[in-house]
């Protein structure tokens, strides 16, 4: 990175000095910096570069100059696909998969999603708050600075709007950038059983207008398999998400290959998430379209699937690959990004800065955000964390060992490790 191209304010407010930087640019591996420092104006990052090529007077500028260490500093984390707000547990259909039910029969059995849905609709916005923030501050713990969450347990009008209601809430309760997806489309509700299209129309002429309407959501998502919405069902939704300038993503690919990837690449969407059984077919239109792919090794431990994502295919289109917990009661009940990073890695052969990529470069672009979080240059957010560790491939090699030294947000240093 070329130092002298950063645009200097005449007030510097934090000065970061004594750290590396993993930038994740495209500039060469890691995008690493060593011997770095970096600057901090409001809200946003003022310079980046090599310390000794700081600015004569940028120290005299400084409000404040922090000591990093010798620890390495990477963009604040991405979890790009959670279910964080719900209710209830699903630990006895744990059992159940463990005695040999498929996740296919426990859902068709009226198990899954209706039983979180049951639960939900049940828990008013105090206690759905109070549970999903518990959630929400395991994953800042380890670095993560924006989470998406989506709805979808609540498959009515009055509880769908109370979870985007609740994603709202958390994101102004925590200094965490919550960016909201409507999730409507996840599950047919018991009321509509055997009138899918009935539900469909509800969704579409009746939930999210009122979502958007009240600004509760930036992305409408699907659940797009044989358990969930047709190829038919799915296009009407976009079609009217469209309509309503709302972003779309896609469930796709997970148990089978119906060609949902292909169906999001041709709606533009941001993502498709899953992506197990996706076809070179379903690739190629992703590359295309400048779809990523996010994967969800969580869910791939959790549900003991064998089929592992195309990993080859995606590298030879260049499809950015992205990563998230996937956090949820019934396939992925994680609350932890780093884990996410080892798992990639050892279920998916990831590389660790592939890894790495996947939840801040990657992760970003997954929601649309790349042009202000997601990588470490002038102009973008100061979100960023200091690591205590020798080299950035410690993220993903530990399991469960690397909270990191400092985290800030917007420029305000909300975490460090003695606090």
């Amino acid at each position: 990175m070329n130092s002298s191209k950063n645009p200097i304010s005449d007030k510097i407010d934090s000065l970061w000095v004594n750290v590396h930087l993993a930038t994740m640019t495209n500039t060469g591996p890691y995008g690493m910096i060593e011997n770095g420092a970096l600057a901090v104006c409001g809200e946003k990052i003022a310079w980046v570069g090599k310390r000794n090529s700081l600015p004569a007077d940028l120290k005299s500028k400084a409000t404040k100059i922090y000591e990093g260490d010798g620890g390495w500093v990477t963009p604040g984390l991405v979890d790009c696909h959670t279910h964080l707000v719900y209710a209830g547990s699903r630990a006895r259909e744990f059992e159940l998969r463990l005695q040999g039910a498929t996740y296919e029969e426990i859902a068709r059995q009226g198990g899954g999603i209706r039983s979180t849905v049951t639960a939900t609709r049940e828990a008013d916005e105090e206690s759905l708050l109070n549970q999903s923030g518990s959630r929400l501050v395991a994953l800042m713990q380890e670095g993560v600075t924006t989470v998406e969450i989506k709805s979808g347990y609540g498959l009515d009008l009055e509880t769908e709007m109370r979870m985007l209601r609740v994603a709202r809430r958390l994101g102004e309760r925590y200094p965490v950038t919550v960016v909201p997806t409507f999730l409507g489309a996840h599950a047919l509700p018991p009321e509509y059983e055997g009138k899918s299209d009935q539900y469909v129309d509800f969704v579409c002429h009746e939930v999210m207008p009122q979502v958007a309407a009240q600004k509760l959501a930036v992305a409408v998502d699907v659940f797009f398999e044989r358990i969930g919405f047709t190829p038919e069902q799915t296009e009407r939704v976009f079609k009217a998400a469209k309509k309503m300038g709302l972003a779309v993503k896609l469930h796709a690919e997970q148990l089978s290959d119906l060609r949902g990837a292909a169906l999001a690449a041709h709606y533009g969407a941001l993502s498709a998430d899953h992506l197990e059984h996706v076809s070179e077919e379903g690739v190629k239109a992703m590359a295309d379209s400048g779809t990523v792919a996010v994967l969800l090794p969580g869910a791939f431990y959790f549900l003991r699937e064998t089929k592992v994502p195309p990993i080859d295919l995606l590298r030879r289109y260049e499809v950015p690959m992205a990563l998230a917990t996937d956090c949820n009661p019934g396939s992925s009940p994680a609350v932890s990004l780093l884990l996410m990073l080892n798992m990639a890695c050892t279920l998916f052969r990831l590389t660790p800065e592939e890894a790495l990529a996947g939840v801040t470069r990657n992760g970003a672009r997954a929601l649309g955000l790349q042009n202000t979080i997601g990588t470490l240059e002038p102009g973008k957010d100061a979100d960023f964390v200091i690591w205590g560790i020798p080299e950035p491939a410690e993220l993903a090699y530990r399991i469960g060992s690397n909270a990191p030294m400092h985290v800030v947000r917007k420029g305000q240093l909300i975490r460090t490790r003695e606090t």
